[in-house]
């Protein structure tokens, strides 16, 4: 039977060091590890430590023989520059792993421990670690050189404007901006009265970005320079370079009374439209009968009007009917429902309007709505006064006011946030421009709450200030709009304990 078979015991065979003499595996020197390691040292030769170039102003770090790589300590990228800089040593050796030790911050080192491997005595394979002493030496790059020694010492400069009352616009495109890098060479970014100054130590630079500007907000620019000096030997000239970039006074929201050349164009539109979206583009929607058109950047300024109300002359009403009219029309994405509505302004219950609207899809009896007031305005416009015997609507309604409900939650930090650039700020007109900015602000994050088609090209981030447990309350009771979690994971980090157990 095969439990009677005599069964030989298998033994792994063992040898002695020929060093120390303890039992040991056989291997290609004949030696045990400690034996080894004290014979044969890989690291011999290899550098322990280095000495880089770091410009304190912006955090970065020379790559000779020109190259500035902005890395965080103990970053993947900064991890990266390190290894890269022992390039030479470890063609030597083979390496396994990297990883940082931790250093005080402000001590100016930065140790590596790096494990590498190399093949000895007869082919047998020793594995070894070290620490490299990285040493920084503060040395600032070119462009904080130039900003330091003068900051006027620019070439080119770009001039964006905005003829309008508010900064919407500018807080909409100062997010674009840093999520596509556009003013990574800006040496310098100054706030100004309706608008931005971007300067630049390049003239290609500066070129690069007026095109950036073109392609998501419809801009018209010119351009001029000014001679600073001349060489007449060497015949060279050095100019300064100034680019003036003007925005489309139209903003997502307006009320717009169309030219009636521009109206006639376009099938009969309008001539009373809403303006529902803006990028290098200018979209218009009829509201009375749901008909769109697109304006492309030179279409536009070949017209140049002018909005007829903007977003601050938006007034408040309660809705106290809603009888829908027509069914559910997709235009663009977005949905619109044509309805009657019997509607009174909050501040003034004498008078009842009775209009038709676009939003009769998302509002009901009850609900609050922004929209213009045309039976109080006193419309003062050019285009306006073209149309003979035109009946003007008592109201126009543009959104849904959740304004009522945000009184509950005043003061709760959101779950999310934006970055912003590095900016100097315009504090010539004092605490009451800096109260109206704060107030903007405050509306231009209500939008991108209210709007997920607006903030689709942009990254929002996770608050950390934020307490989860006030993350539930955000999604409950009424239909406050939010911003779902799914958006926020650009910046969401997780524990090490979170990783393991993942």
């Amino acid at each position: 039977m095969a439990s009677d078979m005599f069964v030989v015991p298998q033994t792994r065979g063992t040898v002695l060091c020929c060093k120390c003499g303890i039992s040991m595996a056989p291997n290609p020197a004949n030696m045990c590890v400690t034996c080894l390691r004290s014979e044969v040292d890989i690291t011999e030769g290899l550098r322990k430590h280095v000495t880089i170039m770091h410009c304190p102003d912006c955090d970065s770090y020379l790559q000779p023989p020109r190259t500035w790589i902005k890395a965080q300590l103990e970053s993947k990228e900064l991890l990266t520059f390190c290894v890269k800089r022992l390039e030479t040593d470890l063609k030597k050796v083979r390496l396994v792993n990297a990883e940082f030790i931790w250093t005080e911050p402000h001590s100016k080192r930065i140790k590596v421990k790096l494990k590498v491997q190399k093949e000895v005595l007869n082919g047998a394979i020793l594995e070894q670690s070290y620490v490299v002493e990285y040493v920084q030496q503060d040395n600032m790059c070119d462009s904080c050189t130039r900003f330091q020694a003068n900051p006027d010492q620019w070439v080119a400069s770009v001039q964006l404007r905005q003829r309008v009352s508010h900064r919407r616009t500018f807080f909409y495109l100062e997010q674009l901006i840093l999520k596509h890098d556009a003013a990574a060479h800006a040496i310098k970014i100054k706030q100004m009265d309706q608008g931005i100054d971007f300067f630049f130590a390049n003239r290609s630079h500066a070129v690069k970005f007026v095109e950036f500007l073109g392609k998501v907000a419809p801009t018209k620019s010119r351009h001029d320079k000014q001679l600073v000096s001349h060489d007449p030997k060497s015949n060279n000239y050095n100019y300064k370079y100034t680019f003036s970039v003007e925005i489309s006074p139209v903003c997502r929201e307006d009320l717009i009374c169309l030219p009636p050349k521009v109206a006639t164009s376009f099938g009969n539109l309008g001539p009373l439209v809403i303006c529902t979206k803006v990028t290098n583009n200018i979209t218009l929607l009829d509201p009375f009968t749901l008909r769109q058109c697109f304006l492309d950047t030179d279409q536009y300024w070949r017209h140049s009007f002018k909005s007829l109300l903007g977003s601050r002359q938006l007034v408040e009403y309660d809705v106290f009917n809603i009888e829908v009219v027509s069914p559910e029309y997709n235009l663009g994405g977005s949905k619109y429902v044509m309805a009657d509505a019997e509607v009174a302004r909050v501040s003034d219950y004498g008078k009842l309007f009775y209009i038709r609207t676009h939003l009769g899809h998302i509002l009901k009896p009850g609900d609050r709505a922004l929209g213009y007031d045309l039976y109080g305005a006193n419309s003062n416009d050019i285009e306006l006064d073209k149309y003979r015997g035109l009946v003007l609507p008592e109201a126009i309604l543009i959104k849904k006011s959740y304004e009522e409900k945000r009184q509950k939650k005043r003061g709760k930090p959101r779950p999310w946030k934006l970055k912003s650039l590095d900016m100097e700020l315009d504090e010539s007109k004092g605490r009451a421009n800096e109260q109206k900015l704060d107030t903007e602000y405050e509306e231009f994050l209500r939008d991108l709450e209210e709007n997920p088609e607006l903030r689709f090209n942009l990254s929002l981030y996770r608050n950390k200030d934020y307490q989860p447990s006030e993350m539930v309350s955000v999604s409950d009771g009424d239909d406050l709009p939010s911003v779902p979690l799914e958006e926020l994971l650009a910046d969401l980090e997780l524990s090490e304990q979170e990783d393991g157990e993942d």
